[in-house]
């Protein structure tokens, strides 16, 4: 059986669907268990045509001008490069396991523009998300997992900057170390 590879995929968009709104950026950084980062991929895209950004979320965006400027800058059509990420995704040394927070967004995006760019997805239908891990790890309710609650040893100092590969790598980090405790408890 071939050894799943952790995906930690971050996505920043201009609303909250895709389509009526586009995926500014996206990043992923690969991991095995052991938390080793196998590589990276990030891609800047352009907007998708007769797309427009959410009011809220612009407002949003205006209160983030250094990460509002990594994601519009090196623009990518969208076909190349989620064309680019199959091809970056089926080079990785096992399968692929989408992971992300909250991955029901990020993953709803990247998913879309995957069967809409690409024509298909390597993670085919599913998403491994991290608040859901933490709620089980903790043994706590669903909204009560979130980031603040979570024990201070499950982070690494890694900066969250909104900037897709930075927060990628971190989160990607964070469910390694997770994933660490909890094999360690079951040995």
């Amino acid at each position: 059986m071939a050894e799943e590879i952790y995906v930690s995929t971050d996505i920043e968009a201009d609303g909250p669907i895709p389509g009526p709104h586009s995926m500014l950026s996206f990043a992923s950084a690969a991991f095995r268990a052991d938390k080793t980062l196998l590589g990276s991929f990030e891609a800047n895209l352009t907007l998708l045509p007769g797309a427009e950004g959410n009011p809220q979320t612009m407002a949003w965006w205006a209160t983030q001008p250094e990460a509002w400027a990594a994601c519009r800058t090196n623009l990518r059509d969208p076909t190349e490069a989620m064309s680019a990420y199959v091809a970056w995704l089926k080079l990785l040394p096992g399968k692929p396991v989408f992971v992300a927070y909250p991955a029901a967004y990020d993953f709803m995006f990247v998913y879309w523009y995957l069967i809409r760019f690409a024509g298909e997805s390597p993670f085919s239908h599913s998403a491994l998300d991290i608040k859901s891990y933490a709620m089980a790890a903790l043994g706590t309710e669903y909204r009560q997992s979130t980031k603040r609650n979570m024990p201070k040893r499950w982070f690494d100092n890694l900066p969250h900057t909104h900037v897709a590969l930075d927060d990628a790598i971190g989160q990607g980090a964070l469910f390694c170390n997770m994933l660490a405790e909890q094999s360690s408890r079951q040995r």
